[in-house]
């Protein structure tokens, strides 16, 4: 490690005011520590956020779920509302890393890191949620930019994710062992505008699959999620050949679909 300055808000504008004037947000660490740990980065302040009380919390509005971006991974897990509400969501949260992970890990510090394997990317994505941040709303299909990249601007924080609540939904994720990361994972669900599928651990970054998506909207069966995937794209090493990816994206799409169905 090296020399930096640690700061704990307990107040959004003055978190917002610490992170605008380039102090780095620290949210679970789950990334941001071991990176400086190997020096990968070294900011020369840290912003911790787990102090502030409004950047947590589950609550349900309408006919969305919206989930505070300090929330844990282990609460979104154990939620009532949301396995009421969204099922498929808390069964990913409650698959992502292992305990020591779900327990300190939060919603907003993976969604803002956008690491291509993550789970929860896939979620926002297939759900079609709304990303709101201490600036603006930012729609899923607007918000993932590329690799580890994302619409947020420098200074900006994410607040919270409102979740739309589908019709039927599933995540299946086949794991990396070792990492536990997803080698391949597929979010599916039926929503109030049609079928959307994502896809995480393919590429540079998550992803919609379109082809999917038609051959479900005609019909909802993990027959019709049987395509031949194209590995153009799909990220190839040491763990898989872009080929192994794409026949693994059928694969899961099929079992995310069966599981959706009950």
């Amino acid at each position: 490690m090296y020399a930096f300055t640690f700061e704990r808000p307990t107040a959004l504008p003055d978190a917002a005011r610490l992170a605008g004037a380039g102090g780095k947000p620290l949210a679970g660490g789950q990334t941001l520590l071991a990176s400086m740990k190997l020096r990968l980065a070294n900011p020369e302040q840290l912003v911790d956020l787990g102090a502030v009380r409004e950047l947590a919390g589950i609550r349900r509005e309408g006919d969305n779920v919206v989930i505070g971006a300090m929330t844990r991974h282990a609460e979104v897990a154990a939620s009532d509302e949301v396995r009421k509400a969204i099922p498929a969501l808390a069964d990913l949260a409650g698959h992502i890393g292992d305990r020591q992970v779900r327990a300190l890990g939060t919603l907003g510090g993976s969604v803002a890191n956008n690491d291509p394997a993550a789970c929860y990317p896939s979620a926002v994505l297939g759900l079609g949620a709304t990303v709101q941040t201490t600036k603006r709303k930012i729609a899923a299909d607007d918000f993932f930019t590329g690799l580890f990249a994302t619409a947020l601007e420098e200074g900006e924080l994410i607040t919270a994710i409102s979740f739309p609540i589908p019709s039927k939904a599933a995540y299946i994720k086949f794991k990396q062992p070792a990492s536990r990361f997803a080698l391949i994972g597929v979010f599916v669900a039926q929503t109030a505008r049609g079928v959307r599928v994502a896809v995480t651990g393919g590429g540079n970054g998550v992803f919609r699959h379109e082809g999917l998506e038609d051959a479900l909207s005609r019909s909802f069966t993990p027959a019709s999620a049987g395509l031949k995937i194209s590995a153009d794209g799909l990220s190839s090493d040491l763990h898989a050949s872009a080929e192994y990816r794409a026949q693994l994206i059928s694969v899961m799409a099929q079992r995310a679909v069966a599981k959706a169905l009950g």
